[in-house]
């Protein structure tokens, strides 16, 4: 009987020089003077997947690590951003999918397939990710250690007076929103109440993201053993009326059994911030969706999508997005997903984000207990 790796390897070996070929032609938005890099970057991957995709997960992994963190390596080294990477990446995995699915192979054969080239491309993406974040925050403490010591006690008084602020601003608007509630409920006649309301939550909400900012590296709150299943419904249900408001349909499919240890408030404001984020896109599309998936992939690794069909975050904002005071929202700070990527670094895990056309997608990795 012919074993799932036998299989495998004569399948994608007949299929090659399609795979490349078509992977290649949908490669987009290369940098300047790298497409040769790029092009030879997907032969390498498809090569490296022929060589490991029936080796053991153990393999595997000592393998695919090594890749990873050479992909990191060379991107830093070259001043890439890992973007292109995750999408090369995830346009070779849909080519050899769309080739397997095609192949006339039975049921069985195809889930089998499937299943290793997930893994593989699960696995690689997660190395390189992880090792390339790992890079950056060493560069940028090494830049720090340059500051001169003036300039730090600056830096620090000037947080400080920043936290400070925005506390004291924070009190008399906690009274404000408290007298509108009572004012709303004795009389609910007066006009622009519901909308005062809304924008004072809407301030709230940015003092907030400043003073999760202020306290971040002082932070000692205690970690909690949770299911992000869970977490993800309970964010659905608070943020119900919003949904409703946009006529959003949500899909979530996510393992009842994967469990994180963290803060649950933290991630609860990560997921939150990503998905008001979605629905603030599709707002006015013809069918605005939001699909949320997640599963343990590779195995002791969660990998949570949020996916939205809203526009294209454009390619030259795209490599900054988690950068503070980016943003495309006419009326946003640029510091929600900035918050959201400090609270997943972290807890050791990583952050991304593709856009297309069709789609755009937040990846979340992290470790699971």
């Amino acid at each position: 009987m012919v074993s799932n790796r036998e299989m495998t390897i004569h399948f994608l070996s007949s299929q090659k020089n399609s795979i490349i070929s078509k992977w290649k032609d949908e490669l987009l938005h290369l940098p300047d003077g790298y497409l040769g890099y790029f092009k030879g970057e997907v032969e390498n991957i498809f090569n490296l997947l022929m060589d490991q995709v029936g080796k053991s997960d153990t393999d595997i992994d000592d393998v695919l690590k090594v890749v990873g963190e050479k992909i990191a390596a060379d991107r830093v080294t070259k001043q890439l951003d890992m973007e292109n990477f995750f999408s090369t990446a995830t346009i070779g995995r849909s080519v050899i999918i769309e080739q397997i699915l095609n192949s006339g192979a039975h049921k069985e054969e195809i889930s089998a397939l499937i299943k290793r080239v997930n893994v593989y491309f699960d696995k690689l993406i997660h190395f390189a990710l992880s090792h390339y974040t790992e890079l950056k925050t060493m560069e940028l403490e090494e830049r720090y250690q340059f500051i001169s010591p003036n300039h730090k006690d600056r830096l620090t008084l000037l947080g400080q007076m920043t936290s400070s602020f925005v506390h004291e601003f924070r009190n008399p608007l906690t009274s404000i929103m408290g007298f509108i509630q009572l004012l709303q409920a004795e009389q609910p006649e007066i006009k622009y109440l519901d909308i005062i309301s809304k924008e004072l939550d809407q301030l709230n909400y940015r003092i907030t993201q400043f003073l999760n900012i202020s306290k971040k590296e002082t932070s000692t709150t205690q970690a909690d053993l949770f299911s992000i299943a869970q977490l993800v419904n309970e964010v659905i249900e608070f943020l119900y009326p919003s949904i409703l408001e946009v006529n959003a349909s949500i899909t979530c499919n996510i393992a009842e059994d994967a469990v994180i240890s963290g803060s649950k408030e933290e991630f609860r404001q990560v997921l939150l911030n990503i998905i008001l984020n979605a629905l603030d896109v599709v707002a006015g599309m013809p069918s605005p969706s939001i699909y949320i998936s997640g599963s343990e992939s590779p195995p002791g690794i969660l990998t949570l999508n949020i996916s939205n069909n809203g526009p294209k975050i454009p390619d030259d904002v795209l490599p900054n997005i988690f950068e503070p005071f980016i943003t495309t929202k006419k009326r946003g700070t640029g510091l929600g997903l900035f918050v959201c990527k400090e609270i997943v670094l972290k807890h050791q895990g990583t952050l991304s984000c593709h856009s297309t056309d069709f789609l755009t997608t937040f990846s979340i990795q992290l470790k699971t207990k």
